[in-house]
């Protein structure tokens, strides 16, 4: 796998005390109570987050790998990745570090298409491994879990915030009651948007959704018929999900030219719910607490072909 073709892109971040600034004001028009700062991560391992590092801080980057291509009109089943493989190829400290985001699950350990909540770090030969994964039951249900065999392993796509996974200063951002149309990370998104225009902010960590519940997706098995990319949502698995929800996510401001997937976000629950976030159902009693750290360089890995 460390002769995946890569791109790096460079970032240069504001500081977190512009970003809790602005996003402290502008995320009033989304959600009634707000607040954002600056603060000292809490150890993400503890309930009720449940991360494999206690931080999100050191060596910060993000790692756009493989794509939706990939899956459309028929898989690519050649598209298998390993994150063991990653920290060489990422340029990752060699000693310690930690990947989370969302991603397709290793469909040759797994048995069929599903979805991925990558959360795994590494610290010399130790591995710690509390990466879920989320499919299509028999009956059309949802069912979330560990990945089967302790798997290391995925397929086709992920993006992933990586870093060594150490304490220091994130950015803490509370959302409570839902006014405004967009979802969390789009709001955020907008704001970055319009206040730094082609300068990417790239952001990566973990919400929990405390309260309320969300709209999620599961991909199903995979299509036997061409799957356009058109036909996707037909496609796709919706539930709605109760809270609590931890929700791994990145997302970028802009894109710079690396047909990045500008967002992306997987959950996980304690109590077998879990899948792709879209939305909270229920913006009366929504209530989202946030840790996220800036990214300072992008990895876009495996690229698919560029149509047209």
């Amino acid at each position: 796998m460390t002769s995946l073709p890569i791109k790096s892109h460079p970032l240069d971040p504001p500081p977190l005390t512009d970003l809790a600034s602005l996003l402290a004001t502008n995320l009033k028009p989304h959600f009634r109570d707000v607040s954002a700062s600056v603060v000292r991560c809490p150890d993400l391992r503890q309930p009720p987050f449940h991360l494999a590092a206690s931080g999100l801080c050191g060596n910060e980057k993000i790692a756009d790998i493989g794509g939706p291509p990939y899956l459309h009109p028929f898989p690519n089943f050649t598209k298998k990745y390993a994150f063991l493989d990653l920290p060489k190829l990422l340029e990752m400290s060699p000693g310690k570090g930690l990947m989370l985001g969302a991603g397709a699950g290793p469909f040759h350990v797994v048995g069929r298409n599903s979805e991925l909540m990558p959360n795994l770090s590494y610290e010399g030969d130790e591995v710690v491994n509390l990466t879920k994964y989320a499919k299509v039951d028999e009956q059309g249900g949802c069912v979330c879990g560990p990945v089967p065999e302790n798997s290391a392993d995925f397929a086709l796509m992920a993006n992933l915030f990586c870093c060594d996974g150490s304490p220091g200063d994130v950015l803490k951002i509370v959302a409570r009651i839902r006014i405004g149309k967009e979802n969390f990370t789009a709001a955020i998104q907008k704001i970055l948007k319009a206040e730094y225009g082609e300068r990417t902010v790239s952001l990566g960590g973990v919400f929990l959704i405390r309260k309320g519940k969300a709209k999620l997706h599961v991909m199903p098995d995979f299509s036997k018929e061409p799957l356009e990319q058109e036909k996707t949502e037909e496609w796709l698995k919706f539930y709605e999900c109760e809270a609590p929800l931890v929700c791994l996510s990145t997302f970028h401001s802009h894109d710079p030219g690396l047909e990045l997937r500008i967002e992306h976000t997987h959950c996980f629950s304690g109590h077998g719910d879990g899948g792709h976030y879209h939305f909270d159902m229920t913006p009366e009693n929504v209530e989202y607490e946030a840790y996220f750290n800036t990214a300072k360089i992008i990895h876009r890995v495996d690229q698919p072909p560029v149509e047209g």
